[in-house]
């Protein structure tokens, strides 16, 4: 069985104001292996990067972890102190931020950027430190590395500078990497790149990675397993093949048919009526189900626990304990 370097159980995220407490994240549980890719995936708003955030201690004011646990390896990290979470984040927790432009200060080279996450959370001397930078921008695909080190961000193409993040993401060989929509800035060949550059690094160095995006076909394309979030709640998580090609959930087949394929000849993609319920509005019972074609009473009034059907667990009362359609 493959180590567990992350779990998460019953998560609850909330935010105090005016109106009164609002819960972002709403009972999530998950957990990723070793050398595991996890894709969280889901409309705007659904919690996703709210979760990664909450992994990596990132919440602030007047946000803050309302309930739950949250494990590296063995450890509990969610209630650690401010500065004990300040040296496990870069050195066992690893992030990826959405654009790579603003995740890189523009004073400072590249190479000095690396370097200083390195000694940061290691031993090592500034010389040996910037070899191993070179070592990481060499492992990562940046072109003449030795000169390249000592360019400033601007000087780097877009694909090139989120390469530059997934170097000091990996600076100090982290346990874990939180994925923070690492390819949406980027045009589809450059996607294509470092969705490989990814996979290939996960494997290679055993890192656990979180993916969070809502690009299906990035999720198909690397990640072993999906979560699919709606409304701070995971409705069906399992392996990436089941959840693309026969999900369960009504949400996760209202996704799915939303993406075009070579071969459909319909006139219209497969529409989701209506819109994400707002953290004030959100509805009793199943949260999808005012927008759900399968809702019978049940749903209006009770929410739903994960059953597990086939390979995947299904947030749906649609299903029964057996794991059959009700």
């Amino acid at each position: 069985m493959t180590e567990t370097v992350l779990s998460v159980r019953d998560l609850r995220v909330a935010f105090e104001t005016r109106r009164g407490t609002l819960t972002a994240i709403d009972g999530v549980s998950l957990e990723i292996g070793r050398g595991e890719i996890l894709g969280v995936v889901g409309e705007s708003g659904a919690g996703k990067s709210v979760t990664g955030s909450a992994v990596i201690g990132l919440i602030d004011p007047p946000g803050r972890i309302a309930g739950g646990e949250i494990r590296l390896g063995s450890e509990r990290i969610d209630d650690l102190p401010p500065e004990k979470m300040r040296r496990i984040r870069g050195r066992r927790i690893g992030m990826i931020f959405q654009d790579p432009l603003t995740s890189l200060d523009p004073l400072y080279r590249v190479g000095e950027q690396i370097v200083e996450t390195i000694r940061t959370h290691t031993d090592l001397s500034a010389k040996t430190a910037r070899a191993r930078a070179i070592d990481l921008l060499t492992e990562v695909g940046i072109p003449a590395p030795e000169r390249r080190i000592d360019g400033y961000p601007h000087e780097f193409s877009g694909g090139m500078r989120q390469r530059v993040v997934i170097a000091l993401a990996l600076a100090a060989e982290p346990e874990l990497i939180i994925a923070d929509e690492p390819t949406t800035a980027l045009d589809v060949s450059v996607q294509a790149q470092v969705i490989t550059l990814l996979k290939r690094l996960c494997r290679e160095h055993g890192t656990a990675v979180m993916l969070v995006t809502h690009d299906m076909g990035v999720i198909a394309e690397a990640a072993d397993r999906v979560a699919v979030m709606y409304s701070g709640r995971i409705a069906e998580i399992g392996p990436v093949a089941e959840v693309v090609r026969a999900p369960r959930h009504p949400y996760a087949r209202g996704l799915m048919g939303a993406i075009p394929t070579l071969s459909d000849t319909a006139e219209r993609l497969t529409q989701i009526p209506g819109s994400m319920p707002r953290l004030t509005a959100i509805p009793p019972g199943c949260a999808f189900h005012p927008r759900c074609p399968n809702v019978f009473g049940r749903c209006r009034v009770e929410r739903p626990e994960p059953i597990l059907v086939g390979g995947t667990r299904v947030a749906c009362h649609l299903y029964d304990a057996r794991g059959e359609a009700a």
